[in-house]
C-alpha cells in the first residue's frame, strides 16, 4: 500500500520513517512532494493536517493519527466524508500517561509545591497527617484507552477514583462510574482531564466547573488545551479555591513567554510531555489497522 505522510510543525518520517521500513516493511511511506500517482494513494498518516491535506488523492481509504489524538484531522476541510479515521492505540502509551498521572496526583497530594519552598527556605516543615491515598479523591473526565489505564493506577494506590460518563459503562476495579456532573464534581479533591477536543469538551473546564470542586481541589490537565479556560483557572488559583494545577496542554503551544502560567507558585507547567508512542509501536499499529480494515473492507464487497 502506498501512503503519504503530511503534518504541520513536524516530519512524520524523520521520526517514525526507520520503524516502518523495519516493522512495516509492506507499506511504503512517501512526503507529498514525492507523490508520482495521486490516484495511487490509499492511506495518509498526519496529526496536525494542512487544510488541503486529502484533497489531492481520490482513492483514500483511510486517513490515520501517528498519535492518540484525531481531532486535528476531524477538523481538517479537506477529509473526504465517510474516509475512516484511525489512531494509534498503543498500551505502552496508556502506561506512560497512567505513570504521568499518578506522579501529578501525588505532587497535589502530598503537596510537593510546599516541599520546594520549606527547601529553598531550610524549613523543616514535616506534616502530621494526610499521607494516606484515601484522604484525596480522584475524578477522572475521559475514560478511553488512556483514561482506563489511569484510573487502573490510582485504584491500585488506594485512592478513591470515579469516572465522570454519559451513560453507565463497565468500570476498571475499584472505579466508580458517575452520572451526575454536580455530584461528581463536589466528590474530587483532584480532577484529571483526559477527554478529547469536540465540540462539546472545548471550553468545558470553566469557571462553572472549576467552582463546583471542594475548595483546595487540584487540575491535572492533560487533555487539550482549548478545552481549558485559562483566566478562569487562574481566578480560581488566585481566589484560593484551588489549591493547584499541572497543565501539559496549551491553547497556545509552544506556551508563550510571559505567559502567567510560566511564573504561577500553583501552576506545575510540563510541554506537553504527558505521553508519546514509540516509533516501533506506531509503525506495527498503523500496519495492523490498516490489515484489519483492508479486510473489513473485503467483507462488505
Amino acid at each position: 500500500m502506498i501512503g503519504v505522510v503530511n503534518s504541520l510543525g513536524f516530519d512524520i518520517l524523520d521520526f517514525h520513517g526507520d520503524a516502518f521500513a523495519v516493522h512495516a516493511p509492506e507499506l511504503t511511506l512517501l512526503r507529498p512532494e514525492e507523490v508520482a500517482d495521486p490516484a495511487a494513494v490509499e492511506f495518509v498518516i498526519t496529526f496536525r493536517p494542512p487544510d488541503d491535506c486529502f484533497a489531492p488523492y481520490p482513492n483514500l481509504k483511510a486517513a490515520i493519527s501517528s498519535a492518540a489524538g484525531v481531532d486535528g484531522i476531524l477538523a481538517c476541510p479537506s477529509l473526504p466524508a465517510g474516509v475512516p479515521v484511525l489512531r494509534v492505540e498503543d498500551p505502552d502509551q496508556a502506561r506512560q500517561m497512567a505513570g504521568f498521572a499518578v506522579f501529578h496526583v501525588l505532587w497535589h497530594h502530598r503537596r510537593m509545591d510546599l516541599h520546594l519552598e520549606d527547601q529553598a527556605a531550610e524549613r523543616w516543615n514535616r506534616p502530621a497527617h494526610g499521607r494516606s491515598p484515601e484522604n484525596r479523591r480522584v475524578g477522572i473526565m475521559g475514560y478511553g484507552n488512556m483514561g482506563r489505564a489511569i484510573a487502573k493506577a490510582l485504584a491500585g494506590l488506594g485512592y478513591p477514583v470515579a469516572v465522570l460518563a454519559r451513560r453507565p459503562v463497565e468500570a476498571e476495579p475499584g472505579v466508580e462510574i458517575m452520572l451526575d456532573r454536580d455530584a461528581f464534581l463536589a466528590r474530587t479533591d483532584i480532577l484529571i482531564n483526559v477527554l478529547p477536543l469536540t465540540e462539546e469538551t472545548r471550553g468545558c473546564i470553566d469557571a462553572g466547573l472549576l467552582g463546583k470542586l471542594p475548595g483546595g481541589a487540584a487540575l491535572v490537565q492533560i487533555g487539550r488545551g482549548e478545552q481549558l479556560d485559562e483566566a478562569a483557572l487562574l481566578a480560581a488559583l488566585d481566589s484560593g479555591h484551588l489549591a493547584g494545577a499541572s497543565l501539559d496542554v496549551f491553547a497556545v503551544e509552544p506556551l508563550p513567554a510571559g505567559h502567567p502560567f510560566w511564573h504561577h507558585p500553583r501552576v506545575l507547567v510540563t510541554p506537553h510531555t504527558a505521553s508519546a508512542p514509540e516509533s516501533k509501536n506506531v509503525a506495527l499499529c498503523v500496519s495492523r489497522s490498516l490489515a484489519s480494515l483492508g479486510s473489513s473492507l473485503k467483507d462488505t464487497a
